[in-house]
């Protein structure tokens, strides 16, 4: 063929080759952007349980008690859902990178200052502080992926990876947490967020649209964010140190009182409001109600299992930080595997069949990992359970956020995150605080009936974290009976 035919052959390929060129380059610019995104959302997640493996080291250097302890955990929890909602509007109003740049940013502050700290105020206060910053990056990032990506096939896919990251981001933290703290020492489970934060910060501006401007007819609603900001802070605060410090405690119970009076307020205030915080026929969307549901039982049990796992590594067979880490190695990887998988098996079998597939998985995980905790046991005993229990993780967590999206416009997908993760946070602190205290109760049980020697309380520390288990297997099972009757009333 002579030159002249190729230019011909050439110019008939012409508008193929045009429109191929923009779709790769849009394929591999929303390729590289959900990878920043599901690296931001990465930091987040493994920032909740990142320092559960160093607790016995900081409380040990800061002075905390045996009941301060978990405030290290629930602190951020506390802070982080008090904010969601707030993340979420600012991201829809103010803007999603502007926001997610703020919020990766005060992390970064944040942990300086946790890492700093030489006594608990301080330390609490950088832990609320993180908590705050991830109430801003979890809405930005999840509303970015829910406008950039259409609803169905691609949507679910992007969603897996950014579930992957977040679901292996709990176990994640817990494996790098007993790294750092091992080879660093406990100040270090704080001071890596610094260059991760940086690491998300620089390309954000060049992967993401700059922001548009608000609309003039959007408010962003003060009076509802403050009156449902300080409502959930104070109830999720009564529920996590209600178990411990007592209900009628004076404390707890205005607490409970000032939340609800907030709560109250919000309703009145969005009902009288031009442009709500939160849209009137938002939660008349069955999908996100389930996925709200779904999201507070998830951390409240799921979450909450890597809590005492942890501690039965340390406490009762006696793990260093290190192997205590090198522990959740196989849980990661499937947890990563599950959640990856679980947006093409949404868009085969549907998100009915994938949640309750995913549940029953995870509460069978959890009956297996309850037998085999014992004192005397090994790792080997638990694989199974860990196997079984780390697919439902991740599955779950994926599905219910892909669920969240369902059928919420483009502008209101910022504070329908919101609202969701908001559930998420409240269960974590929530959830966590019930069980530690069913552990404890019973570990103190236990003892007074076999005496006080080293023994004896590493028998009853073993006893309290097997019956916290079997707890969170009842609570995925309750979740799996939600979540039936649910869809069967939707049908």
């Amino acid at each position: 063929m002579s030159s002249r035919d190729d230019r011909e052959a050439l110019m008939l390929f012409e508008p193929e080759l045009a429109s191929v060129k923009p779709a790769v380059e849009r394929h591999g610019r929303c390729g590289a952007l959900l990878a920043l995104l599901a690296f931001a959302m990465l930091i987040v997640s493994l920032d909740q349980y990142i320092v559960v493996v160093a607790l016995p080291e900081i409380g040990r250097d800061l002075g905390y008690s045996a009941q301060t302890l978990q405030a290290v955990i629930s602190t951020y929890a506390i802070a982080s859902s008090g904010f969601l909602l707030f993340g979420g509007r600012a991201a829809d109003l103010l803007g999603r990178r502007r926001m997610l740049v703020a919020g990766l940013a005060l992390y970064a502050v944040a942990s300086v200052i946790g890492g700093l700290a030489t006594a608990p105020l301080w330390q609490l206060a950088g832990r609320a502080l993180q908590g705050l910053g991830g109430a801003l990056v979890f809405p930005s990032t999840l509303a970015i992926i829910n406008t950039t990506f259409a609803e169905g096939r691609d949507r679910n896919r992007a969603l897996s990876v950014w579930g992957g990251a977040g679901a292996a981001g709990l176990v994640i933290g817990v494996l790098l947490g007993g790294v750092l703290t091992q080879g660093f020492g406990w100040r270090a489970v704080f001071f890596v967020n610094v260059p991760l934060a940086g690491f998300a910060i620089v390309p954000a501006f060049a992967l993401i649209a700059a922001d548009r401007r608000r609309a003039v007819s959007r408010r962003f609603d003060l009076a509802g964010t403050l009156s449902v900001t300080g409502a959930v802070t104070l109830l999720a605060f009564a529920l996590v140190r209600g178990p411990d410090a007592g209900w009628g405690s004076p404390g707890i119970v205005a607490a409970l009182a000032v939340g609800t009076v907030l709560l109250g307020s919000f309703a009145v205030i969005e009902r009288r409001s031009a442009d709500p915080l939160l849209p009137r026929g938002l939660l008349r969307n069955p999908s996100l109600v389930l996925a709200l549901v779904v999201a507070f039982m998830f951390t409240a049990t799921f979450g909450s299992l890597l809590y005492f796992l942890s501690i039965h590594f340390q406490d009762v067979w006696g793990y260093d930080a290190l192997t205590t880490g090198l522990g959740f190695l196989l849980p990661t990887a499937v947890v990563v595997t599950g959640s990856v998988l679980a947006g093409s098996v949404v868009t085969r079998i549907g998100v009915r069949r994938t949640l309750l597939g995913a549940l029953a998985t995870g509460a069978v995980g959890t009956c297996l990992l309850g037998l085999a905790l014992t004192p005397d046991g090994s790792y080997a005993w638990l694989v199974p359970g860990l196997i079984a229990v780390s697919i439902g993780d991740g599955m779950v967590f994926t599905a219910m956020y892909i669920a969240a999206a369902t059928g919420v416009p483009g502008h209101r997908q910022g504070v329908a995150s919101g609202i969701v993760t908001t559930g998420s946070g409240v269960g974590a602190a929530a959830g966590l605080a019930v069980l530690v205290l069913i552990a404890n109760t019973t570990a103190n049980t236990t003892a007074g009936a076999h005496g006080l020697d080293d023994e004896a309380l590493r028998i009853a520390t073993g006893a309290g974290i097997r019956v916290a288990v079997f707890a969170i297997a009842a609570g995925i099972v309750l979740t799996f009976l939600i979540a039936l009757t649910s869809f069967r009333r939707g049908s």
